[in-house]
């Protein structure tokens, strides 16, 4: 009997090459098995990403049935939440492409199901894996800035907008907010510790995206191009959120975080139209502090590496599996996020602040 560990795919989309190209990499790794929703299209992914020995479903659920370690969720964000489902309460380990799921409720039961099921589940956010997030996250967590009192985040390209699934809100639940927006919360929070957010209020618009001059689906365009937020969190924090898929100007700006004793700019990496969110590296990093009774700036020296992120991800996955160690990613962190983002919906739709509803026992 084979002591490598059993890994499924489900969903045969482009990210899902990715996951493959990752678990090969592994020797103790095996891919089993593959299934998607489209007839014949899971056998046709296996023989052209030379899985040989893998054998080719087009259900889920018939792939779980399969003695299996863990699974690689790469579907569209509507199946998140089934196929996740479907998979703890299968016994398996769960490593779920962003976002985590179309609404709050869905996230709310995917965290429970993990809790129930005793299996992990983890998210996939690769920025973590840079050792300079990593860096940003230690001196943020070190004291150095003080108590840190407000924080803004967000990203904006100046032409990037999706199609197919991801305007759609019914398959994607929103638009620049679920698909880049949740870097950046995701890279604030982390370094923060991901505190308990109490408040949102928030302003979302699709100007770009159903205007035939800028998306050629503009007809069916129904989610937000761009959106702000103020989000309010327990211990007097405050963090302003913004995102933008298409827009008349080069940056939203930094990311910043301002303490009682220092702050800390932080710019992302890459360059075009198609940059200036948080789903890679950093660009730069600056400390604002005083010395000798003035103030003073100093640069952050960044650590030079030659990682391959979304490796690093699928890797530890991997590993915490093969070695019982907790979610890398936590569900249940990534809850916290999920509950600002339908907080910013449900602000925006309804013009006022709302309260962030979170269970206590999660």
């Amino acid at each position: 009997m084979s002591t490598k560990l059993r890994i499924g795919i489900i969903g045969t989309g482009g990210i899902a090459k990715a996951h493959v190209s990752a678990y090969k990499k592994l020797p103790y790794v095996e891919i089993v098995g593959v299934a998607d929703v489209i007839p014949g299209k899971a056998s046709l992914f296996a023989d052209a990403e030379g899985l040989t020995e893998s054998a080719a479903f087009d259900s889920h659920t018939d792939l779980l049935r399969m003695e299996l370690d863990g699974v690689s969720i790469c579907t569209p964000n509507v199946s998140h939440h089934v196929t996740t489902v479907d998979s703890l309460r299968a016994g398996k380990h769960v490593l779920l492409e962003k976002p985590m799921s179309v609404t709050l409720e869905e996230a709310i039961d995917m965290t429970q199901a993990a809790k129930e099921s005793g299996k992990m589940l983890s998210l996939g956010f690769q920025p973590r894996y840079d050792p300079n997030m990593k860096l940003l996250q230690t001196i943020v967590q070190s004291g150095r800035l003080g108590n840190v009192y407000y924080v803004e985040t967000g990203g904006g390209r100046r032409r990037g907008m999706p199609g197919g699934t991801f305007i759609s809100r019914k398959l994607a639940g929103a638009g620049a907010m679920a698909d880049i927006g949740c870097y950046s919360l995701d890279m604030a929070l982390n370094t923060l510790g991901y505190p308990r957010p109490l408040t949102v209020s928030a302003f979302t618009s699709n100007h770009f995206g159903t205007n035939a001059k800028y998306h050629p689906e503009a007809s069916k365009f129904e989610v937000e191009d761009f959106g702000v937020a103020m989000v309010r969190f327990e211990n007097d924090l405050v963090l302003q959120f913004k995102i933008s898929w298409a827009m008349h100007m080069d940056t939203l700006g930094a990311t910043m975080f301002l303490g009682t004793d220092a702050g800390l700019k932080v710019t992302p990496a890459g360059t075009g139209p198609w940059s200036g969110v948080w789903d890679g590296s950093i660009g730069s990093m600056t400390l604002f502090h005083d010395e000798i009774g003035g103030p003073t700036s100093t640069p952050i020296t960044l650590v030079q590496h030659q990682l391959n992120l979304f490796d690093q991800k699928v890797h530890d996955f991997a590993e915490a599996v093969r070695d019982g160690r907790p979610a890398p990613i936590p569900g249940d962190q990534i809850l916290i996020q999920q509950a600002i983002i339908d907080g910013v919906l449900r602000s925006a739709a309804d013009r006022r602040e709302v309260s962030v509803e979170l269970p206590r026992n999660l």
